[in-house]
């Protein structure tokens, strides 16, 4: 899945030129364009009032100047100096940044950025740097959002850069502007010694596309029809019949409740899902009072898929399916899974579930090893179909992800453009761990990767919600790492990145981790979890817990949400999800099934299919949302609880995990 989480999504800039000509039909424009810097010094403004170098106080890192252009008047000049080695701790990324102080600027009206770049042949450069926008975080006091564009093959020659803005991710909006920093990664610049000039750097507002509605021309091709929301619905297995079930229906007994939560979830995953494709709706979202009026998200990604055939698994171990009906599904399903395009060996983020066109071109690491979870789980269970879950496990060399450089696995790769991600997931805890697992285990990754990851962030990193106590390396089994923790009211845990229950428990569903890593992911998963149920009850007065990013009630979105002070960036309070609230069956089942319970008696969230998205406890106001990854959650939470472990033994059994078992069972994150 996509983290969803502060993930940010690199592209690479092509050099396309944006023209002010008329464009062909079906391009775009532009209409209005505001001029940020170039360089020709209206009124003598002293560049340094707008341009300021990070971190301001060190020897290395970029120096700037205005210099005669060879293209038009002047430009800047980036002369930089690295140190002569990358630094080797695992400390945080260093990076090397000149930023222009963009001092609260709209941008959302925009459509691109571009400027024009080229290196300087006398000295020498990095034919590689990073644009990044940054604005002030409103929901955290003293954090950042951020998105990143990675510029390749800067040459000698000047080559116009054009930033599609409208397709990064990190950022909430484009207003108010922070700063457009230009940045070099310690570890990935090759040149250590050089310098770049820059120009006329704007931002540039489109038309509608020639041929639009908008902007119609006499011989627009027809396009293809858009299916209907009755049509798409008749391609499904079902539909609910009540918007809302009375909690005074369901079983007093806590077991016979939860067997009652998994068969409703259960027929919702099969209803809402491609009859001929075998897939999953990305998404349902119901009117409140009346279950047949609803939009519906005919589309799917590759976590999704991964939980479709783990809930199949889910139903069988539970009983509510035989052994026939389940082959059939999974058979309808890996069939479908042949037939869908690839790059790489590794399946696309998003597809169509009618048409099985890709709907995305980036390929997720984190999202890709769900699938290969959901797969390895499925051979484990049935041996008749273990051939055709292993070609399709064997295709993808993890490889692909990793950066050998950091050790850390990045968020993936943009098959359009040939880029992968110089982002990585840097977090031990969270959701992406089960991925990195699953590349050790298959030896395409090294064993080191699982010690370059973070426990806790360096004392200097001053964003962090906690200050890490006890940080210090740390040496076992020809390993070094760094350790540490943070503590709230006598209870120790190793943070997360945005404090939410779906990045300590996700891979909890799969991998026993109680069991397995008793002293470090177990027990961090138990304290989150404690944490999360007393503050939600004793702190904010809610009467109950859960919080993960889910759908937002009152809206369309989906936001991030948490126990700020669980993660080192932290997610904001104010939303309880059921899908958190099941995945505590795994830590707390006690706890977690009475939460359960009081969610359905005290709000209108439970239906035919089971639970609804969110609540805001302090309104009462319900997302009347299906997503079938949280969805698929719960019913995977309640078979671990109530089928004996039996999708984590399963998951442990295969030939992939079991060599890394010895890597999760013998750190100790508090001693």
């Amino acid at each position: 899945m996509v983290r969803p989480l502060i993930l940010t999504l690199l592209l690479l800039a092509t050099g396309h030129a944006v023209h002010a000509a008329t464009a062909p039909a079906g391009e775009q424009t532009p209409t209005r364009q505001m001029i940020l810097a170039d360089f020709e010094q209206p009124g003598g403004r002293p560049i340094a009032i707008d341009w300021q170098r990070y971190p301001a106080d060190s020897e290395f890192g970029f120096r700037y100047e205005l210099a005669a252009s060879d293209r038009s008047g002047q430009a800047l000049r980036l002369s930089y100096r690295l140190p002569d080695e990358p630094a080797k701790s695992t400390a945080g990324e260093q990076e090397y940044s000149l930023g222009q102080n963009l001092m609260g600027l709209d941008a959302s009206a925009y459509d691109q950025l571009s400027f024009w770049i080229k290196g300087d042949a006398a000295t020498g450069f990095n034919p590689r740097l990073t644009v990044k926008f940054r604005r002030a975080d409103s929901q955290t006091a003293g954090a950042w959002e951020e998105a990143s564009f990675g510029v390749a093959n800067v040459g000698a020659d000047w080559q116009q850069v054009v930033i599609p803005l409208k397709k990064l991710k990190g950022l909430r909006e484009w207003r108010p502007m922070a700063f457009l920093l230009l940045s070099l990664d310690d570890r990935k610049t090759q040149v250590r010694r050089g310098a770049y000039l820059i120009d006329d750097i704007q931002l540039v507002q489109l038309g509608p596309p020639a041929g639009s509605a908008a902007a119609p021309t006499e011989a627009a091709a027809p396009a293809e029809a858009v299916p209907t929301v009755p049509t798409l619905q008749a391609r499904l297995n079902g539909w609910p019949a009540h918007a809302i079930v009375d909690a005074g229906d369901l079983p007093a007994d806590d077991t016979e409740f939860l067997r009652r939560i998994a068969s409703d979830t259960w027929r919702g995953l099969d209803a809402l899902a491609d009859r001929e494709h075998g897939l999953p709706l990305d998404r349902v979202q119901y009117a409140r009072s009346q279950a047949d009026q609803a939009g519906i998200g005919d589309y799917t990604s590759t976590t999704n898929i991964g939980f479709h055939l783990l809930a199949v698994i889910a139903a069988f171990e539970l009983k509510l399916i035989d052994e026939t009906q389940a082959l059939q599904r999974l058979e309808t399903t890996l069939g479908t899974l042949t037939k869908l395009d690839t790059a790489h060996g590794f399946f696309y983020n998003y597809y169509n579930t009618t048409r099985l066109q890709p709907t995305s071109t980036f390929l997720s690491f984190v999202d890709s090893s769900w699938l290969t979870a959901g797969l390895m789980v499925v051979r484990q269970t049935f041996p008749s179909l273990a051939e055709r879950c292993t070609r399709l496990i064997d295709q993808g060399d993890y490889r692909f992800f990793y950066d050998e450089g950091a050790k850390l696995m990045t968020l993936g790769y943009s098959a359009d453009t040939s880029q992968r991600s110089s982002d990585h997931y840097g977090t031990l805890f969270a959701e992406s761990r089960i991925g990195s697992l699953i590349a050790i285990g298959k030896g395409t990754v090294e064993r080191a990767h699982w010690f370059a990851m973070m426990r806790t962030f360096p004392p200097d990193a001053t964003w962090q919600t906690g200050q890490p106590l006890d940080r210090r390396e740390k040496t076992d089994r020809g390993f070094t790492w760094t350790g540490g923790y943070y503590e709230w009211k006598g209870l120790r845990y190793v943070p997360s990145w945005g404090g939410s229950l779906f990045e300590a428990l996700m891979p909890a569903l799969v991998l026993d981790e109680t069991h397995l890593a008793p002293d470090s992911l177990g027990r961090n998963g138990a304290a989150h979890t404690e944490i999360q149920r007393r503050y939600a009850l004793d702190e904010l007065g809610y009467p109950v817990w859960g919080m993960s990013p889910s759908s937002t009630p009152g809206s369309n979105g989906y936001g991030e949400y948490g126990v700020r002070f669980l993660g080192s960036h932290g997610y904001p309070e104010g939303v309880v999800s059921p899908h958190a609230a099941a995945l505590a069956l795994l830590t707390e089942p006690e706890a977690a099934t009475r939460n359960l319970r009081r969610l359905i008696e005290r709000y209108p969230i439970y239906g035919d299919f089971g639970f609804y998205d969110a609540v805001i406890p302090a309104t009462g106001e319900v997302a009347y949302v299906h997503l079938c990854l949280n969805q698929a959650m719960i019913l995977v939470a309640i078979a671990d609880h109530l089928a004996d472990h039996s999708i984590q033994k399963r998951f442990a059994a295969d030939p992939i995990i079991q060599p890394v078992l010895d890597l999760i069972g013998f750190e100790r994150f508090f001693d």
